[in-house]
């Protein structure tokens, strides 16, 4: 079985408890690995995907869940679904991307990390954050007045064509 498809068997059964506790015991070793990736910003991490799991203290499988969390904000993604112990793997991070993607993720506990002072200086992750949430507003098209004319170009008042069922 390949890798990525035993990291998914192995939280997908879970109860409500179990689901819980394997998050609880995974996302702290997920925090550890991009502190290290942060504060090695000038490091590309590459190598045998269990040579790298083992750098970051975590079994191949559970590192195979990492790289699915990281994936869309490297510059060349990695096919998860290939994904064996002895697989060559590099970690070329877009950090712009990766921030963006820790909002989106709402995964304040990483999005918030020291060592981002380091990579992204404050007002580029400001900006990072300001365009993230241009995305997440949502900008009601105001409808016309009764008496203006309608919007699709009849000729006739709004209340006597489209908004007559208003």
């Amino acid at each position: 079985m390949k890798l990525y498809e035993s990291w998914k068997e192995s939280y997908e059964n879970l109860d409500n408890a179990g689901y819980e506790s394997f998050w609880r015991e995974y996302l702290p070793k997920e925090m550890e690995n991009y502190k290290y990736i942060l504060s090695h910003m000038d490091e590309t991490v590459s190598g045998k995907l269990s040579d790298i799991a083992d750098k970051f203290s975590m079994d191949p499988v559970t590192f195979a869940g990492f790289l699915d969390g990281i994936n869309d904000s490297l510059k060349e993604g990695i096919d998860l679904e290939t994904l064996t112990e002895d697989s060559d793997i590099a970690l070329p991070v877009d950090f712009e991307k990766l921030y963006y993607n820790m909002l989106d993720a709402k995964a304040d506990w990483l999005y918030n990390l020291d060592e981002w002072n380091g990579v992204l200086p404050a007002d580029k992750r400001k900006q990072i954050k300001k365009e993230y949430d241009k995305t997440k507003t949502v900008v009601k098209e105001q409808e016309p007045g009764r008496n203006e004319p309608c919007p699709c170009g009849s000729g006739k008042k709004y209340k006597k064509c489209c908004g007559a069922n208003k």
